[in-house]
């Protein structure tokens, strides 16, 4: 069972298969025991119990969860919090505010760092150190720190420690770090220019790896460390052993070219004290393994590690883990999961080794030579000690010599069933928890919690039925099942989940019965234990009426991702879908084209999932040759406020006591032929009104335009002037469109500049103008104003004002003021010498 969490839709269960064709793969159809496509799809306003925790930071992606204490720690940009597990909703969180200073940011920005992303303190370890205290390190803006923690106050117990031996400088670096008995295991590239490595922290004695002669990581990328017991139920006295996840460069011979990385796994001893000269505060029992998560029907390999879970079992050899692996290629999404055992990983460890011919740089191949005693990277056992090896010091120097140049193992490890669990094309999962359940038939099944896309932590708890999610902008809190989605008993044991069963009422929780017998649940095959007679009282029942010719869609519902629609007419399955056949199946129902008489009848469309029929929807179709009769429509009743008119009629025979009026009906009256022709006469006379308005008003309008044009002259003092080199003035001689007599009023007088005549060069152009709203006078006129000045034979740009008139225009002083401003900074600009033929 896997359900799977995306952020995208924010967290609805999703499960997704995976295959890739690339450049260089193979194209190829999934198989079909490998397509686990989602049973169901939820989006995110359709989640049942989600609760959610927002602080007023980002990237909550540390989750601690202890099942004890009740609490839920995150670590996240600047910030920790302490939340209540039961509901990480519920209440104002404890709260540690842990951000670098100022300084400090400055200096990481000295440094060339991202001052939006990088020059913070994003904490990157947390874990109990004791039954007191946690710790907790945080990149501290490319400065790492570390601190204690007391864990019932919540606060920063102590000094700030030195962080550059356990936590990276860099947020986005991969990390993996445990505590084991007040022990920190970590590994990293922990400074800017430094090579990956494993080391045992504190206290004494410290180890690491080697970098030379033979480096044992070459750019590892790790992900994940997990401790495994060992030494409880060994019977040789062996130790425990943490093992590291992590992608890192190829170093074998390999044929598949393009492999450039590969995704191993290291092991190292618990109690190892490194060599007493060879050795010397190094590892004595690293050695590190290829895991291959493949298709190999198509020699088809997934070899980036993203995510690995190890799940415990009550033995050691019962543990497992789960592992997301992806491609190198960033242009090409894929994602599988590899389930691998102990057993397996040991079996490889147990193996021959690997040998370089030169150095780490060369391609190794199979070591074939004699292997020294005792055997190399193996652990302290009671064997050794009977001959006075009690710890890795008095490892003879041979052996640590062989340790040195030899820390990849020939074997590869295998996943279980030597194939992908699923995999996917187009998608990237990003981490992965597994939670073991036990169903109605005892058997234990795992089911997988898988993230997408910027999920970067998923915590499960058993005590409180929730799964934890972290990501870069919150953290929420589901149910980890919601059996009530399940609306009936084929919709409950169909979705195969070990949490949920039929109780004959309703899909209920097994969790919550003590008494089991009359629950029902199918894990296995999924169809068996409910009565289809059952399934008809949840049916729908709808009609539909259409016309011949018309085309009708019969929509049909499925709530399940694996059903298949089959449709039946009058209880016989519907043959043939054919261009021919008038009828068209598709994912939203079927379609009848152009319906005719003989295809009316009950549809019935049921939903096929695992061999099993379930109605969803009968339609009565009726198709009609013609449109019904409407309804017969009852005549209309007088008011009694109509009034009633009479007709008299006489002659001149007629007598007074001859005379009989006679009721004539309001419609007729009104239809007479005088009322008529009133009517007429009242529709021309206001016609011919308002033509004549608009007619007024057109004279009007083109009156005043042309007037606004104006009729410039140039005077004759003006023009007398202007051969003396002096100034030049320009006015309007049409004025007469507002009813004003004053021939300047309101109109435009141009009013020259000052600058010199430069007749060798050309005036730049003047910057336009912003433009005019579209806003208009009272009197109906355009307020708005030329957008462009023009250059003038010997003049700088004229101003254009409006004199003695009304200067209320909102345009006014702003284009004033706007002018001024130009000529302000053109005032020393040179003309040019030959003006275009309108230079005012």
């Amino acid at each position: 069972m896997l359900k799977m969490l995306t952020h995208s839709a924010w967290l609805p269960f999703l499960l997704l298969l995976c295959v890739v064709s690339t450049l260089w793969g193979y194209p190829f159809r999934p198989p079909l025991d490998l397509d686990v496509t989602p049973r169901s799809t939820v989006l995110s306003n359709g989640l049942l119990g989600l609760r959610r925790f927002r602080g007023l930071t980002l990237n909550y992606s540390l989750l601690l969860l202890e099942e004890e204490e009740g609490l839920l720690y995150v670590g996240a940009r600047g910030a920790l919090y302490a939340l209540q597990a039961s509901d990480i909703s519920s209440s104002s969180p404890q709260t540690i505010d842990w951000e670098a200073s100022d300084d400090q940011k400055q200096q990481c920005l000295n440094k060339g760092k991202d001052n939006k992303t990088e020059c913070y303190n994003h904490i990157r370890f947390l874990q109990r150190f004791n039954s007191t205290h946690l710790y907790t390190c945080g990149t501290h803006a490319f400065s790492p720190l570390c601190a204690y923690i007391d864990g019932r106050k919540f606060k920063i117990s102590s000094a700030f420690e030195e962080g550059r031996e356990k936590c990276p400088y860099d947020p986005t670096k991969g990390y993996t770090g445990l505590l084991i008995d007040q022990q920190m295991y970590t590994a990293s590239q922990y400074e800017f220019r430094s090579f990956p490595d494993i080391r045992r922290n504190s206290p004494n004695p410290t180890l690491r790896t080697e970098e030379a002669p033979t480096q044992w990581l070459q750019e590892a990328d790790f992900v994940g460390s997990a401790l495994v017991r060992e030494i409880v139920s060994s019977s040789v006295g062996d130790d425990d052993k943490i093992y590291y996840f992590f992608t890192e460069k190829s170093q074998e011979l390999s044929p598949y070219f393009s492999h450039s990385r590969v995704a191993r796994v290291a092991r190292v001893c618990k109690r190892d004290r490194g060599g007493l000269l060879t050795l010397q505060k190094k590892w004595t029992s690293f050695l590190k393994a290829r895991l291959v998560c493949s298709l190999p029907d198509y020699e088809f390999h997934f070899n980036v590690l993203r995510s690995v879970f190890f799940l415990e079992g009550s033995d050691p050899q019962d543990s497992v883990f789960y592992g997301i692996f992806g491609l190198e290629w960033k242009n090409v999404k894929a994602s599988a999961i590899c389930q691998y055992s102990i057993a397996d990983i040991q079996w490889a460890f147990e193996g021959p080794y690997m040998e370089s011919k030169e150095d780490s740089s060369s391609k190794w191949t199979q070591y074939t030579g004699k292997v020294p005693e005792p055997r190399p990277g193996s652990c302290i056992t009671d064997e050794l000690r009977a001959k006075g090896i009690n710890s890795s010091t008095n490892l003879p120097d041979d052996v640590l010599h062989f340790v040195r140049r030899h820390p990849l193992m020939y074997r590869q490890i295998l996943p279980q069933e030597q194939r992908p669990l699923l995999f996917r094309r187009n998608v990237d999962y990003t981490k992965i928890a597994v939670h073991r359940v036990t169903g109605l038939d005892d058997q234990i099944y795992h089911i997988l919690f898988i993230g997408t896309d910027e999920v970067d932590s998923i915590v499960i708890s058993e005590k409180q039925m929730s799964v934890y999610v972290g990501s870069p902008t919150s953290v929420v809190q589901l149910p980890l099942s919601t059996c009530s989605r399940y609306s009936s008993c084929f919709d409950c044991v169909l979705a195969r989940d070990p949490f949920c069963a039929w109780d004959g009422l309703e899909c209920v929780e097994i969790t919550s019965h003590n008494r089991r017998a009359n629950l029902t649940q199918d894990i296995l095959n999924g169809n068996q234990g409910c009565n289809e007679s059952t399934a008809d009282d949840q049916v729908l029942h709808r009609s539909r009426s259409v016309m011949a010719g018309d085309d009708v869609l019969l929509q049909c519902e499925l709530s399940s991702n694996l059903a298949t629609p089959k449709w039946m007419l009058n209880k016989k399955p519907l043959q043939g879908y054919g261009l021919d056949s008038g009828y068209r199946v598709g994912t939203d129902g079927l379609l009848v084209i152009e319906a005719r008489p003989y295809q009316s009848g009950n549809y019935c469309c049921s939903a096929l999932e695992n061999g099993v029929h379930v109605p969803v929807v009968i339609y009565s179709l009726i198709v009609r040759q013609e449109l019904p009769a409407p309804p017969p429509v009852e005549p209309m009743r007088p008011r009694l406020t109509t009034a009633i008119y009479w007709t008299i009629q006489t002659s001149p025979s007629d007598s007074p006591e001859d005379f009989h009026p006679t009721p004539m009906s309001p419609r007729f009256e009104f239809l007479s032929v005088r009322n008529m022709e009133a009517m007429y006469l009242s529709l021309i006379t206001i016609l011919g009104g308002l033509c004549f308005v608009l007619t007024v008003i057109l004279l009007y309008v083109g009156f005043c335009l042309q007037g606004r044009r104006g009729k410039y002259s140039l005077r004759a003092a003006a023009r007398t002037e202007r051969k003396r080199g002096a100034h030049m003035e320009l006015k309007t001689i049409s004025s007469h469109c507002n009813g004003k007599p004053d021939a300047y009023d309101g109109l435009l007088q141009i009013v020259p500049g000052e600058a010199t005549t430069s007749p060798n060069k050309e005036l730049p152009p003047a910057p336009p103008l912003p433009p005019p709203p579209e806003s208009e006078y009272v009197n109906g006129l355009s307020a708005t104003l030329p957008s462009v000045l023009r250059k003038m034979n010997g003049n700088s740009y004229v101003l254009l004002r409006q004199t003695d008139g009304d200067t209320t225009s909102p345009l006014y002083y702003s284009f004033t003021e706007e002018l001024n401003r130009i000529l302000e900074k053109r005032k020393h600009t040179q003309l040019c010498s030959k003006p275009d033929e309108s230079s005012v």
